[in-house]
């Protein structure tokens, strides 16, 4: 991006994408009635751009076309043209996305699709070269001939539009069905994911390879449920080969965007908060899953050895998300771009000698031997991806050292290998805040507050959530985006769900009944927004949302679980805690309403997988009572829950300082100390047993 032309209107905006191009030669107009009446207008069709700021073939494009001043003046000549951020647009990003898919059979991003003024798609593809190379028309010439079909064959163009905006509304018509989501759909899922595994190097797929932390999730709770050892294997295997891999940043900690191989060496270095959040929670849950499993095929060093691993793991994800995404109000801006300098991964990338420089010679060829690194590299230009050729602790036994001692003089290394990265140019950052992104990383934190009884954690998610709900809202409506001060655009289904799921998460890492009060105003007013009052689902923006060329239900989970799939997780446990059992009714209607998408194509489905598997378990809560809620007399109570892995179990706190907590949460009615003793409340299916006030006595419940 040059910034010695003169500001376009994407100046006034607040998406840091949309700034990015604010020195264009290209007229850009941000999506809004400005631009749509000028179309209309001048009878003029529409280019709509479609990207996200660190994407890096967005960069790409733009400097070679957008920056071209001949291409500018093209587009300015012929198009209105509009840009668009996907992170804050997820509704047009939608529609547009299904477009092109349709139109060319596969989709990514810059989006580029032409419209006809009527908002119509009739024309689209993702990247172009500003001339043809790579199988791929120049985009001038793809200027040319759009321009040229518009003006002589309008008639074409007018039923191409018409036909793919049926087609793109056909995709949201659904029906639910009869027949309740059965145990079957749980095997279905397995067989396909086991088709699809790479045995090797975990994951799914070749290359590109991307993390699929929801299935790993699903294949956690589906040995918990099955006990199938492949199961357990795939989950292990692929959290291993993750964590060794250059996908996880082995330095500053943190997860990259995917892997451009099959090994997860070569990421694609942005970093996106959500996938982290995402990752975060996956590897807490892996560590939980496998902490008291034996020696296997699956953990030939056993349970522990590898939750000591998962842990770390996690621990460092959530440290990079507080050190380097966090901003002063509390939530956590959306990404960090590939590039810097004009170079994918540089900040990244190490050379020999910068090892050399950064950690002494002394220490050079362990820090080298272990993260894998040579003089001629393994990524472009002699630079290496820092990575983990063998687990630490068979470096450990090629050394005959012990482990402990390894890791000691790596967390030496590790720190002036920071310190010497802290001093290059950094790759940009996307500072805008969004609610749903926000609400997966209060998610993940609160629950690395409970599995790592760490209190950083906890108060940093609590920051998280009160910048959402104080500075995000308006007139009583959640609203999706915040940078700098401001928040724009009402808050879309996937905010809603995204922040009710934070919220009982935050809740069962504080037991603070605020946040269970704040979890049932937004799930009400969910319900009055988005749902089908046909009761045929939930449609991703608000009633009195913008009118577009159609209404969209989200059609599976792609690289974040949709907002019914987080919906269907969350809203249960949520009325295990209030008693609403219209929320327990509504899950089993998202159930029933994608059963048949479900069993068709079960992997597209993660995170509606998971909410699944918690549907066919019994309903089980622990209530603790004695004390206030941080009392020392539960503590006992709170490591057993610590102890093993209970996805679907649901805790809360009876603090008896706090006699206006049952409002809130009316689970709590009733609970008491027994006998001035702190007791442990186990109840299933609506109906509680008698309270114990041993841990051993509720563990013994429990199992």
């Amino acid at each position: 991006m040059t910034t010695d032309r003169p500001a376009n209107r994407l100046a006034r905006e607040t998406s840091p994408y949309l700034r990015q191009h604010a020195h264009n030669p290209v007229d850009w107009y941000p999506w809004g009635e400005e631009a749509l009446a000028k179309a209309r207008a001048e009878d003029k069709p529409i280019f709509l751009s479609v990207g996200y700021s660190a994407c890096h073939w967005c960069h790409v494009m733009e400097r070679e076309s957008f920056e071209n001043d001949d291409i500018a003046a093209l587009m300015n000549e012929r198009f209105v043209s509009i840009k668009v951020d996907r992170e804050e647009r997820p509704d047009l990003d939608e529609i547009y996305m299904a477009a092109t898919q349709l139109m060319t059979g596969q989709g990514g991003w810059p989006n580029s699709v032409f419209l006809s003024p009527d908002l119509k798609p009739f024309y689209a593809g993702t990247y172009f070269p500003p001339t043809a190379r790579y199988g791929r028309p120049g985009f001038a010439e793809v200027l040319h001939g759009v321009s040229e079909a518009y003006q002589k064959r309008r008639d074409e163009i007018t039923k191409v539009g018409s036909e793919l905006t049926e087609q793109i509304q056909a995709l949201s018509v659904m029906k639910a069905g009869k027949t309740a989501a059965g145990p079957n759909i749980l095997s279905r899922a397995f067989g396909e994911l086991a088709g699809r595994f790479d045995s090797q190097h975990g994951g799914f797929g070749g290359a590109p390879k991307f993390p699929h932390s929801m299935d790993v999730a699903f294949l956690l709770r589906y040995h918990r449920k099955s006990g199938n050892t492949e199961a357990l294997r795939m989950a292990v295997v692929s959290l291993d080969r993750m964590a060794q891999g250059g996908l996880n940043d082995q330095i500053g900690g943190g997860f990259h965007r995917y892997s451009v191989d099959a090994q997860w060496l070569v990421p694609h270095f942005e970093k996106m908060l959500y996938d982290n959040a995402l990752l975060a929670r996956a590897y807490l849950e892996g560590a939980q899953a496998v902490a008291a499993l034996p020696v296997s095929h699956a953990l030939p060093d056993g349970g522990a050895a590898a939750a000591a691993i998962y842990r770390d793991v996690a621990r460092q994800t959530l440290d990079w998300a507080i050190r380097e995404m966090q901003v002063p109000g509390g939530g956590f801006c959306s990404a960090l771009d590939a590039d810097s300098e004009g170079e994918e991964g540089k900040f990244y990338v190490w050379t020999a000698a910068q090892i050399d420089e950064a950690v002494g010679r002394q220490e050079a060829a362990f820090v080298s031997g272990t993260y894998g690194v040579t003089p001629e590299g393994n990524f472009e230009k002699g630079t290496n991806i820092l990575h983990l050729p063998q687990p630490l602790a068979a470096l450990a036994r090629a050394q005959r050292t012990d482990e402990a001692e390894i890791r000691l003089r790596l967390a030496g290394a590790k720190a002036r290998l920071l310190a010497a990265r802290e001093r290059r140019v950094r790759p940009g950052r996307d500072d805008k805040v969004l609610a749903d992104w926000n609400g997966l990383m209060i998610s993940a934190l609160a629950l690395g507050a409970r599995v790592l009884d760490d209190g950083r954690y906890r108060d940093a998610a609590r920051a998280a959530a009160r910048m959402v709900l104080g500075s995000m809202r308006r007139d009583g409506r959640l609203l999706h985006a915040w940078l700098g001060g401001e928040a724009r655009h009402r808050a879309y289904l996937t905010d809603y769900a995204a922040m009710i799921a934070a919220l009982v998460d935050l809740y069962e890492a504080t037991f603070e009944p605020t946040w269970i009060a704040e979890a049932t105003g937004l799930a009400r007013q969910a319900f009055d927004l988005f749902r089908d009052p046909e009761g045929n689902g939930w449609f991703l923006t608000a009633r009195d949302h913008e009118t577009l060329i159609a209404r969209t239900r989200e059609q599976n989970d792609g690289a974040t679980p949709s907002g019914v799939s987080i919906l269907a997780q969350a809203l249960p446990r949520l009325a295990a805690l209030t008693g609403e059992t219209r929320w327990v009714d509504e899950t089993e209607a998202i159930l029933r309403l994608y059963r048949e998408r479900l069993e068709r194509f079960p992997s597209a489905f993660g995170a509606m997988i998971v909410a699944l598997d918690q549907t066919l378990d019994a309903p089980r809560q622990v209530v603790l009572a004695g004390g206030a809620r941080d009392d020392a007399a539960l503590r006992s109570f709170h490591e057993a829950l610590r102890d093993g892995w209970r996805p679907n179990l649901v805790v809360a706190v009876a603090d008896a300082s706090d006699a206006s907590a049952a409002e809130a949460v009316p689970l709590l009615k009733g609970k008491t100390a027994v006998a001035g003793k702190a007791a442990a409340y186990v109840c299933e299916a609506g109906a509680c047993k008698a309270p114990v006030t041993s841990a051993d006595e509720m563990r013994r419940l429990l199992q």
